[in-house]
């Protein structure tokens, strides 16, 4: 598992060569990796439905238990399936779509190969750092799939737009996922969901989980950034956006529904908005003209029920819906693939433009009259077969379930109004139009289209083939396996005849014509687009507010901020941690650390009610001194002599530059006098929650740390140096110790290049004498001026 990931990534790293001599082949090259995974998987499929799920892991940093720890299991199967098997396909597909000579093609082929990658480590990831770092992988390579070269505004604004709202609820699953770790006392996502954490912040934690799959699987109110991103070419769109990254979402609250299935914080936003988005995204998918602006919210509905299903919590909705992942990554993508075939041929997407194609393509026409009706729940394809699994699921369950089955039916309807109207719209003939003229589909492009479609026909007459991996995934929720398995044929059943109620309406709706009629129920100012704009405006009119006050160019300003927010945030975090019990504690070690930190306190006190700029200097002064004291009665000679000589430094340096300013503090104005005590109370409070948090921890430490340890035991043996802080700056952490020297040689750099700067100027009046080469002339009259 770690090598194929590994593969990936190397692959992706030298595609760009490849592309370089062999062009457009970059991309078939490139579908080695998922192609080799998906043989890897399948080979191996026993081990996942044999309940070994095994593991492997990869130290990263031990020493603080972080790992990343990949984990076969059914579901994981389940989408390498999708991942990998749509990967390659897509990838062969688009060196037949790319154009001879296309200078996009390495770039193209090493993105699609290293989303691949990132894909496959997130399905697979079994802890949550890795989780997340593969999830933002994926955000990462969308933004450059979508924005491409970025030479046009309508590139960038939409690659930005899917940037920021899929990268927003990212941050917001990874607080969730650490909160959700802090809680269960592991990072592990199998330990978590074998004994799920209740109570406290779990709640808050899965909302904030939920966030992140919302974002990313294009829910409602984030739903608009699918519609834009369709403006990245359609194999990327075929791959990104209706096999794997959309997703990734579902695959989340897949992954964590069976542990929280019960908890209200979990499925009721989950079935809440899934229901919306799913009625939504069908009602806007009957309004659209262009072909893959259709397939994008009708892709948005599909996700939506997906989530409406997995929310659900029963064993036979979870078979539904992993069953409808498949079934969507089939027709989907052969459906992309379709329309990338027609735009390619025609140059054009708009139904309104198009006709005849169907006598012309009879190939292309029937495969994907499959993925349609696929996509519309119609026999004898897989969408039916799930479709038929999740009005079981809802019909079994409680009154809540029946209130979702018939805002799953409505949305059904939409689902089998739209498939007809992309299906007639790109295949049909408008006597309006003129037949459309095209050259042959070609047979690897269309070939690339009928393998989903053809596997949707096979895995519906055959769903044994895959029902073991999808009924593993069912078998992790709680609730025992009724007596249920996937087929086309029930039996006269109440499934059956509200499956054929949806068809049924769903004809009428299309034949209706209803979707001009309806256009206009969606007030603008509902409008999701509208919203992110007005969310992104706001955003940058607060930050300009904020940083226009804050921002001000006053160091006491500065300091107060981070010393305000130092307490504020971190403190409350602490002290909710509950109670401290030090285990001892003395008021001194030594009768001398008495003087000396009375000595330090009263010139701190001091220091502060200084007028004169050189006495405040020399107290400053003296609290260093005295510090390097305590670290001599500490038995800290070598540290004491580096305060000593760093102190002696900074004194000089400032008493070379007070001489530039005036001898005395001097402005007493009434407001800065009222500011110096809010600056005073701010200091007093950090001041005293540093000490105090300072004595408390140092106070209840049991025995030393693992690192500190490690460098008592180490120093002698492995550098040679009795002392361990020398050990420790010289060698342990001698990068740390060069990247300091580093900061402060580039400041001096800075500092010395100024004054040398301004050293060179001469003054304005030098200038000027020059310029009147000694003389000044005014009405006649020669002055001599001396220089």
């Amino acid at each position: 598992m770690l090598t194929a990931i590994a593969a990936h990534f190397v692959l992706a790293a030298v595609l760009p060569l490849i592309a370089r001599r062999w062009g457009r082949g970059a991309f078939v090259v490139g579908a080695v990796a998922p192609a080799l995974t998906l043989v890897l998987a399948v080979s191996h499929a026993d081990d996942a439905l044999a309940a070994r799920h095994p593991t492997e892991t990869l130290a990263w940093a031990p020493g603080i238990g972080l790992e990343f720890t990949a984990r076969f299991d059914e579901l994981a199967l389940l989408m390498i399936l999708l991942v990998s098997g749509i990967g390659a396909l897509v990838l062969c597909y688009y060196a037949c779509y790319a154009k001879p000579g296309d200078r996009a093609v390495g770039r193209d082929s090493a993105l699609l190969v290293l989303f691949a990658g990132s894909m496959l480590g997130l399905v697979l990831a079994d802890d949550v750092i890795s989780l997340y770092i593969f999830w933002e992988l994926t955000t990462v390579c969308s933004f450059l799939l979508v924005g491409g070269d970025g030479l046009t505004k309508k590139l960038r604004k939409s690659a930005t737009q899917a940037l920021l709202v899929t990268s927003l609820g990212g941050l917001s699953m990874l607080l969730g996922l650490i909160l959700l770790a802090s809680a269960s006392g592991t990072t592990r996502i199998s330990e978590i969901l074998a004994d799920p954490p209740g109570g406290g912040v779990v709640p808050i934690a899965v909302v904030l989980i939920l966030l992140g799959a919302f974002t990313k699987s294009a829910q409602v109110p984030f739903h608009p950034w699918l519609p834009g991103a369709m403006v990245a070419p359609t194999p990327v769109s075929a791959y990104l956006h209706a096999a794997a990254m959309v997703k990734a979402g579902v695959y989340l609250v897949a992954r964590f529904a069976p542990a929280f299935s019960d908890l209200p914080a979990w499925w009721v936003p989950i079935v809440v908005l899934g229901l919306w988005t799913m009625v939504l995204g069908g009602f806007r998918a009957l309004r659209q003209h262009d072909l893959k602006t259709l397939l994008a919210y009708g892709t948005i509905s599909q996700l939506g029920f997906l989530m409406v299903l997995v929310g659900a919590g029963t064993w036979i909705t979870a078979l539904a819906d992993v069953t409808l992942v498949l079934a969507h990554g089939l027709f989907k993508s052969a459906l992309f693939l379709t329309v990338g075939i027609i735009d390619k041929r025609t140059g054009t997407r708009d139904i309104r433009e198009l006709s005849g194609l169907g006598s012309r393509w009879p190939v292309l026409t029937a495969f994907a009259t499959l993925a349609v009706l696929s996509m519309a729940g119609v026999p004898p394809l897989l969408g039916f077969v799930g479709k038929e699994a999740a009005i079981e699921g809802l019909l079994t369950g409680d009154p809540k379930d029946l209130a979702l089955l018939a805002g799953v039916m409505l949305g059904s309807v939409f689902t089998v109004a739209y498939s007809l109207r992309f299906l007639v719209g790109a295949f049909g003939t408008r006597p309006t139009v003129a037949p459309t003229k095209a050259p042959p589909s070609g047979v690897a492009m269309t070939t690339m289209v009928g393998i989903p479609a053809v596997a949707s026909l096979v895995l519906a007459f055959a769903p044994w083939i895959v029902e073991p991996v999808l009924a593993g995934y069912a078998d992790t929720y709680p609730l025992p396996a009724p007596d249920y398995h996937l087929a086309l044929w029930h039996g006269l059943t109440l499934p059956l005849l509200i499956s054929a109620v949806i068809i049924a309406a769903g004809y009428a709706m299309y034949r209706a014509s209803l979707a001009p009629k309806l256009a206009g129920w969606i007030p603008e100012r509902m409008s999701a687009q509208n919203g992110y704009r007005a969310a992104v405006m706001g955003l940058d009119r607060g930050a300009l507010s904020i940083t226009g006050r804050l921002q001000a160019g006053s160091l006491p300003t500065y300091l107060g901020i981070i010393l305000v927010t130092m307490v504020v945030l971190p403190g409350a975090g602490l002290l909710a941690g509950g109670p401290l019990s030090p285990t001892e504690l003395r008021a001194w070690d030594s009768w001398m650390q008495l003087p000396l930190a009375v000595l330090v306190l009263a010139a701190a006190g001091t220091v502060v009610l200084a007028r004169r700029r050189l006495t405040a200097v020399l107290l400053t002064g003296v609290v260093g001194y005295g510090i390097g004291a305590l670290f001599i009665v500490d038995g800290g000679a070598d540290l004491a002599l580096a305060q000593f000589l760093v102190e002696s430094l900074t004194l000089v340096v400032f008493v070379f530059v007070i001489r530039r300013f005036p001898p005395r503090f001097v402005d007493a104005r009434p407001y800065f006098r009222r500011a110096r005590w809010v600056k005073a109370g701010i200091a007093a409070v950090a001041g005293t929650f540093v000490a105090v948090l300072a004595v408390l921890y140092s106070g209840s430490r049991d025995g030393l740390p693992e690192a500190s340890r490690f460098y008592i035991e180490n120093a002698e043996s492995a550098t040679g140096a009795s002392n361990v802080v020398n050990a420790i700056i010289v060698d342990f952490r001698a990068f740390d110790t060069i990247g300091e020297i580093a900061v402060l040689a580039v400041a001096a750099t800075g500092a010395a290049s100024l004054i040398l700067a301004r050293a060179r100027q001469r003054p304005p009046s030098l200038a000027a004498l020059d310029e009147t080469d000694g003389t000044d002339e005014t009405d006649g009259e020669r002055t001599e001026v001396k220089r």
